[in-house]
């Protein structure tokens, strides 16, 4: 992905994927070595950074934190909201309902043993079919949005019971708004094959856009907002600001809010930190054309990780992320061939001793990215027990060599089919490599099996990254044509003669609708990963959609905006945001 590229979208450099390998460090074993930053005499131009950029970076360093946290009051709110959970009534589906409202404001992580206990029981319920046979639309579409968003097992023959004999939804349900809402939000958990979900989405949508010029404007702006933003493929932030003002006055709000301002102070600190890294490196003076902007490689990390205890994942991750971006623009605004291949050679070496056969501008960043590399390693060493150092670069061997084959066919002028270049632009989205340490980071990996998994790139980690080239290709294709690069669009329209541009892009846009049925299907089947590698995967894949028209103004101002609300504004000022 290529991190707001002039070519592209890439909102964090990502264009492109790697592998990795690993083992598990024995005693004795060598352990990554601690690093410091390089070039730290060299100061950036500001030259370089674009207009929104310098606004943010203003607004954030114009930051006077004067607020110490309340710890009273907030473990006060919490005891407050547990007790509300014991209490809250079961058989009318509030219990659901509380589950949902912690989700959508981000503090469940407090209420993990409530949570479970509600869901296990409900999952009990929702087994047995009986129990469902006297459940409305609404009742049967929670129940099974909530038990499979949080990864239980269950079937969707349930909404069977709501078409007629002509196997289309019965008519007396057209009118049913609350239903329908939480029916389309519902289907968009569906899996590659799930073809009743598939009509479901279909009808309520279709059935939801008739309504709303019948509804009064409230009930208009709650159907619109549940179009346009169904809560799984919305990232966390803006759920927390869709929902927020409908716990008006309650402990649920007051404890979002006060976690909401906590997390502003985290975010300045961890942002202060990367763009000082960022300073240190010197990257800007040696590659003055490069893409100057820290704080964007920061909403990445922001957005998949929200876990506020994930602070060193966030700064680890928004290191990778500017690296990436780095090694494109290297690719893309630098390196001639020959130039490419002997830092393609470098790394698969990766022989520091060979750090002088470089041209004077890629020395800076390789050096730069062997040190972030062995800070890593050096962590998970120390926090897991293991080492992933050699997995770590072999994803950064398998990125760069994606990176020089591109650059080989794009001066050849060959056409490649889109099959061809689709594997390709999987492996030069950088998700894989961006993914990688942060699996390792969260604690994954802890056997050589699932060593292996990584390695390969697991089917989690490469659908994001096929989401990731659509989205950008949807979003760039006539900036991509300018420079000679290659898009999915481009070779599509190639291979079918005749096809309008329109149609090349419904055809991509159903593309990234089945990926997201098969990442559904991943994440929700058995796999060796841990729930926080998973929920990090689905919020970076949340965000690729607010990333597709990133290389328009509105698009960079809205980001700009969002970044704004998390780090700079009030929780009050979500209201104007993003809608």
């Amino acid at each position: 992905m290529a991190l707001i590229h002039q070519s592209g979208l890439s909102v964090f450099a990502y264009s492109r994927t790697s592998k990795l390998l690993n083992h598990v460090a024995p005693q004795n074993t060598w352990i990554p070595h601690k690093t410091t930053s390089t070039s730290s005499r060299f100061k950036p131009s500001s030259k370089t950074i674009i207009p929104a950029y310098k606004s943010l970076c203003n607004d954030i360093h114009n930051i006077v934190t004067t607020e110490e946290e309340d710890d009273v009051k907030h473990s006060t709110l919490v005891k407050q909201v547990r007790t509300l959970i014991a209490k809250v009534n079961d058989e009318r589906f509030d219990d659901l309902l509380m589950v949902d409202s912690l989700q959508r404001l981000g503090i469940d992580y407090h209420f993990v043993d409530e949570i479970n206990t509600i869901l296990k029981r409900r999952y009990a319920q929702f087994s047995n079919t009986d129990v469902f046979d006297y459940q409305n639309l609404y009742e049967v579409s929670l129940c099974f949005r909530i038990l499979r968003q949080n990864g239980f097992h269950v079937s969707s023959e349930a909404f069977m019971k709501f078409k007629g004999q002509d196997h289309k939804f019965e008519e007396k349900l057209n009118d049913d708004i609350k239903g329908l809402m939480e029916l389309y939000e519902a289907s968009h958990l569906g899996m590659k094959g799930e073809i009743i979900l598939d009509e479901a989405q279909i009808y309520s949508c279709q059935r939801l856009e008739d309504s709303i010029k019948f509804l009064d404007d409230k009930q208009a702006k709650m159907v619109q907002r549940t179009l346009n933003n169904p809560y799984y493929k919305t990232v966390p932030f803006l759920n927390f600001k869709n929902y927020i003002d409908d716990f008006d006055n309650t402990a649920l709000q007051q404890l979002a809010e006060l976690e909401f301002y906590k997390a502003q102070t985290l975010h300045q600190r961890e942002l202060n930190t990367v763009i000082r890294w960022w300073n240190e490196l010197g990257v800007v003076q040696e590659l003055p054309l490069a893409r100057n902007q820290p704080l964007f490689m920061y909403i990445a990390p922001m957005v998949s990780l929200t876990n506020p205890n994930l602070s060193s994942q966030r700064i680890n991750m928004a290191k990778i992320a500017s690296l990436i971006c780095i090694i494109d623009d290297i690719f893309d605004l630098y390196g001639t061939i020959d130039e490419l291949t002997l830092l393609t050679e470098a790394v698969s070496r990766w022989d520091m001793n060979v750090i002088d056969s470089l041209p004077n501008y890629m020395k800076t960043s390789f050096k730069a990215l062997d040190d972030v590399i062995n800070e890593i390693s050096n962590e998970v060493y120390e926090q897991h027990g293991l080492n992933p150092i050699n997995s770590l670069r072999k994803s950064w061997q398998t990125y760069i060599d994606a990176f020089l084959e591109e650059a080989k066919l794009i001066k050849s002028g060959r056409l490649l089919t889109t099959k061809e270049y689709l594997e390709i632009g999987i492996a030069t989205s950088g998700v894989h490599t961006l993914l990688s340490p942060v699996f390792f980071l969260l604690g994954d990996g802890k056997t050589e099996e699932h060593v292996q998994i990584i390695e390969n790139e697991s089917d989690i980690i490469t659908l994001v990254s096929k989401m990731f080239r659509l989205y950008d290709d949807l979003a760039t294709t006539e900036e991509e044509s300018l420079i000679g690069r290659g898009s999915y669009i481009k070779y599509y329209l190639n291979e079918n003669e005749g096809c309008s541009i329109e149609d090349a892009h419904e055809h991509v846009l159903n593309l990234i609708s089945d990926t997201w049925k098969c990442l559904n299907k991943e994440c929700f089947s058995p796999n060796p990963f841990s729930d926080a590698s998973i929920r990090t995967t689905n919020n970076l894949a949340r965000m690729l959609s607010y990333m597709s028209s990133y290389g328009d103004t509105g698009s960079l101002a809205l980001l700009s905006d969002y970044l704004k609300a998390l780090v700079v504004h009030e929780a009050s000022d979500f209201e104007s945001l993003g809608s």
